[in-house]
């Protein structure tokens, strides 16, 4: 199995995860916003020549109030870039196998070239409730909804700062 970027030409139209809107944006759209509007990635896992899982990072940025108390204070007023995990999704026929916590590491790699070349401070993702947990034992940290309400209805938004990903990748957490 390979873990690399979408290409044109992979097979996705018999991906299938279980959630149809999951299913219709790999097959119809991950590649008209990759390819053709630039405004996100999708990292696919690739089997015998077709996509079985995926993950769609876009650009953002975040306002500090949205971030725990620790964060805050870390971290400047203004709102920070970070890199929005959009879309996570495994092929039934490849779940339960870890290939989920796989694409989250590739993404946290994205994360730690872009903290380098552009500036980022965090991945962000608007977690399913179902998949909140998930998140959490990866190190994603709950988030303060602006104004009491969720950014995506039905979800939790979750944040991992990147300074705890570039600490253990040398032993140790930087501030």
């Amino acid at each position: 199995m390979r873990i690399r970027r979408l290409q044109p030409d992979d097979e996705r139209s018999g991906f299938s995860c279980g959630d149809p809107d999951f299913d219709d944006f790999i097959r119809k759209y991950a590649g008209q916003y990759q390819f053709r509007h630039h405004v996100g990635v999708t990292i696919v896992a690739v089997d015998d020549e077709r996509v079985v899982g995926y993950a769609t990072v876009v650009p953002g940025s975040v306002d500090g109030d949205e971030l725990s108390e620790l964060e805050r204070r870390r971290l400047p007023k203004h709102p920070v870039p970070v890199l929005r995990l959009a879309r996570l999704a495994v092929d039934s026929r490849y779940q339960g196998r870890g290939l989920g916590r796989r694409l989250v590491r590739e993404v946290l790699l994205v994360a730690l070239r872009m903290r380098t070349d552009l500036g980022c401070t965090a991945v962000i993702v608007d977690a399913l409730k179902s998949r909140a947990s998930f998140y959490e034992g990866l190190g994603f940290e709950p988030m303060v909804p602006l104004q009491g309400r969720p950014r995506v209805a039905g979800a939790t938004a979750m944040f991992l700062p990147l300074r705890r990903i570039a600490g253990a990748a040398q032993g140790t957490e930087t501030g």
